[in-house]
């Protein structure tokens, strides 16, 4: 990965993995009301720390993390470096939607935002996203690298709350931009995913995002997918979108 300069904390390579963390979460209300979702305790830690500690263990320890609603907590919380045992030391920079912009950016303007600190290839996961065994492979990077594909994506199987799925995927590997209700439809997008930074020369907004408009990542992946871009496989791990309190309370049983 390519070294930069980021003053906040010395030399250090582009963000290799970017981590979601800007949403409201009204869904989880009131426990959002002071405390910001990827905050929230799981297991004893923050559940955003979750895919960071990960990331940090497959060799991925120069993160960004985009915030919004209260995101000076989880700035404060984490600073610019963490040193967890046995992992390497993690260096986090910040994208601060809220402060810049008053908003969330949604998921593709928020990694527009960010892209002058991402590195040209790089990890993307949600911060409410609880995948404990979820293993951020250097070999999968290099693989990716090495491919034709802008996006690869890690599906699970549809769960209960979304049992209609987002996506298909091809024997080959092809993730597939089905229609609603379409046989084999059977996947939903856990969120971890590898781009390159070619998938957004095309969203319609430079990179830095400088006027702060706010662009779903959906309709690019979809657009993307119709053109043979997008990639993907499936993980039968354990795996929650910790989107309503009784998800979380069934995770801290």
């Amino acid at each position: 990965m390519n070294d930069a300069i980021d003053s906040s904390h010395g030399t250090h390579q582009l963000a290799q993995a970017m981590v979601l963390a800007a949403g409201r979460g009204e869904r989880m209300r009131p426990l959002t009301d002071l405390t910001p979702k990827p905050l929230l305790s799981v297991r004893g830690q923050p559940l955003m720390q979750w895919p960071m500690q990960a990331l940090a263990r497959g060799g991925f320890s120069s993160q960004l993390v985009n915030t919004a609603w209260l995101g000076e907590h989880i700035s404060s919380h984490f600073g610019q470096a963490q040193h967890w045992p046995g992992l390497p030391e993690v260096r986090l920079r910040y994208s601060h939607e809220g402060q810049d912009f008053g908003h969330a950016l949604e998921t593709a303007g928020g990694i527009v935002r960010a892209l002058p600190q991402l590195a040209a290839i790089f990890w993307v996961v949600a911060g409410d996203v609880f995948a404990p065994d979820f293993v951020f492979s250097p070999d999968a990077a290099a693989r990716f690298a090495a491919s034709p594909a802008l996006a690869h994506l890690w599906l699970v199987p549809n769960p209960a709350h979304n049992p209609g799925g987002d996506f298909g995927l091809s024997a080959t590997g092809q993730v597939l931009n089905l229609p609603k209700g379409a046989p084999g439809r059977d996947h939903t997008f856990s969120t971890m995913a590898l781009y390159k930074q070619s998938f957004f020369a095309h969203c319609g907004l430079p990179a830095g995002n400088p006027q702060g408009q706010a662009l779903a990542l959906a309709p690019l992946l979809r657009t993307a997918m119709d053109q043979g871009q997008v990639t993907g496989e499936i993980y039968f791990g354990d795996w929650t979108d910790v989107g309503t309190p009784e998800r979380l309370a069934q995770l801290n049983v």
